[in-house]
């Protein structure tokens, strides 16, 4: 081994020390499955049959009794969910957001993200690639789509973007095929202010010392992330999804400046974009569903009715 093979090697190991200590702090609790692996074994008792494409994507394909299908057809095909979960989410509460879409005639395809992924923003574009080719590849590219994506889910859907982006004509057939995007509890700030969120949402017993060991590492790793974070917010920002979008958000999320968000929400309908949100003063953050379910579940069913993606008679 030579010795700038030695330096890089030494570099990348202060790395990983780093994202895992860093890693150590954001994850709530371990798991031995991924919560989606875990949901795919209790959905195929439900009658859902559960196909694990990687440890952290798993494709539910709605097989139950009775669900909307008469406009699934070889020129109308089933519709997809795509899922992307907030981080530690568990698989009950995955299972709640799936069902909802079962009983309407989706399938659903969850993609978990990875704090690593967060940390080291290269991960994460890697992964939204992989992401990318898994919407394209044979199996599922002919199947429209709804998007619904919670906070880190978000940004790994901006990853995603930032490939389809980079090649626009070639995805034109990806982005039409979106009929939707819906967007609850987005991440969204200054990396102060994310890191700031991050203390007070995951540890706050420990939020000074959170916040400063995420801004000490945004900071010393600045061109490593930093660069990174700033192309997947413009691209997202100037989203080349065309299709009708649906915010859920609230005044107290410590992870979203909630400002910032309703002057892209304002930006994007000064597009032309069809846009619609639900404000809450106060909520929780990825939980809105069970803070206020009511009003939850009604906008998102008037909002996927609008699509036109599943019959009129669909109750979610």
């Amino acid at each position: 081994m030579s010795f700038i093979q030695k330096i890089g090697y030494f570099f990348k190991r202060q790395i990983s020390r780093v994202q895992m200590t860093l890693s150590g702090f954001l994850w709530c609790q371990w798991r031995r499955d991924s919560p989606a692996i875990m949901l795919s074994r209790a959905a195929t008792m439900a009658g859902i049959t559960a196909h694990k494409i990687s440890k952290r994507i798993t494709f539910l394909a709605n097989d139950v009794a009775g669900t909307p299908t008469d406009c699934v057809s070889p020129t109308h095909p089933k519709p997809i969910l795509l899922l992307l979960p907030w981080l530690g989410s568990k698989p009950q509460a995955i299972a709640k957001y799936c069902d909802i879409y079962f009983r309407t005639g989706f399938d659903v395809l969850v993609v978990e993200s990875e704090v690593s992924q967060f940390l080291w923003p290269r991960w994460g574009l890697e992964y939204g690639g992989h992401v990318l080719e898994l919407l394209e590849s044979e199996r599922f590219s002919q199947r429209p789509l709804l998007v619904h994506a919670f906070s880190i889910g978000a940004y790994t859907f901006a990853q995603v973007l930032v490939h389809v982006a980079n090649d626009t004509q070639r995805y034109q057939g990806l982005t039409n095929r979106i009929r939707g995007h819906i967007y609850d509890s987005i991440v969204m700030g200054s990396l102060e202010h994310m890191a700031n969120g991050l203390g007070k949402t995951i540890f706050p017993r420990m939020e000074g010392l959170v916040k400063s060991a995420s801004l000490l590492y945004f900071h010393v790793f600045k061109n490593q992330t930093v660069g990174y974070f700033s192309s997947a917010i413009s691209v997202f920002s100037n989203t080349p999804v065309m299709a009708p979008a649906l915010f859920f958000y609230s005044e107290n999320d410590a992870l979203c400046d909630y400002e910032s968000l309703e002057k892209m929400v304002e930006f994007w309908k000064s597009q032309g974009r069809i846009v619609e949100s639900k404000k809450w003063k106060e909520s929780v953050h990825a939980g809105h569903l069970r803070a206020h379910p009511q009003d939850y579940l009604s906008i998102l069913e008037n909002f996927v009715k609008s699509l036109n993606m599943v019959p009129l008679k669909a109750k979610m």
